[in-house]
């Protein structure tokens, strides 16, 4: 039976209107993130929602507990979905790593899978964490829809590995704050994209910024 699964990533935070690395690093939402979590909640209130996941991050849990409250469900934290450890990265900008680690960091750009980020993580590790961690919950949920509150790593790293896609790649995958994504799930095995970064429910959101 298939599982229906509302993959979600987390409202804004001050971080990232600053474009900073976040990872681990326990940023809350900003104002203007609790009113993007607060639209998308209105725009699933009707849908019948089984379950609601997150990561262990405020950030993220923030955004669930918003979503869940129309529907009087808890949310149940799910470590594995962290969005990936930037380690050393955690808390600087793009121009910031580009200038302290040129050489991680091109590595890191050219062949996220394998390189390790100084004092964090390879992107073959929150692959590894976020699929075990998504497959007990599609297994314990057939024939249900569930929502799933994550990162923007944590969510391409999922779609790129449902869509078979190189993920040495993965930042080609746009993920916006607050945005709405659909997998339908017939088995583990053969997931089907059914929305993909939505925001159609955020009122400033008409096309994205180029």
């Amino acid at each position: 039976m298939t599982c229906r699964v509302f993959l979600i990533r987390h409202g804004e935070t001050v971080w990232n209107q600053d474009a900073r690395f976040q990872g681990w690093a326990d940023i809350p939402l900003s104002n203007n993130g609790v009113q993007q979590a607060e639209a998308l909640g209105r725009r699933l209130a009707g849908q019948d929602i089984a379950a609601f996941f997150s990561s262990h991050l405020s950030r993220a849990r923030e955004t669930a507990a918003i979503i869940a409250r129309p529907h009087n469900k808890p949310v149940q934290v799910v470590p594995g979905l962290q969005e990936i450890n930037f380690g050393d990265w955690e808390g600087l900008t793009f121009k910031e790593i580009r200038q302290k680690y040129s050489k991680e960091f091109m590595a890191w750009w050219n062949n996220p899978l394998q390189t390790r980020i100084p004092g964090g993580e390879t992107l073959a590790e929150l692959v590894e964490r976020s699929a075990r961690a998504l497959k007990d919950i599609v297994d314990n949920h057939p024939g249900q829809q569930v929502a799933v509150v994550a990162h923007g790593g944590t969510i391409r790293s999922i779609v790129g590995m449902v869509l078979g896609l190189d993920l040495n790649y993965y930042w080609r995958l746009r993920q916006d704050n607050a945005s709405l994504s659909i997998i339908d799930f017939h088995r583990w095995d053969s997931g089907v994209l059914v929305l993909y970064n939505d925001c159609s429910h955020l009122s400033s959101w008409q096309v994205p910024p180029f």
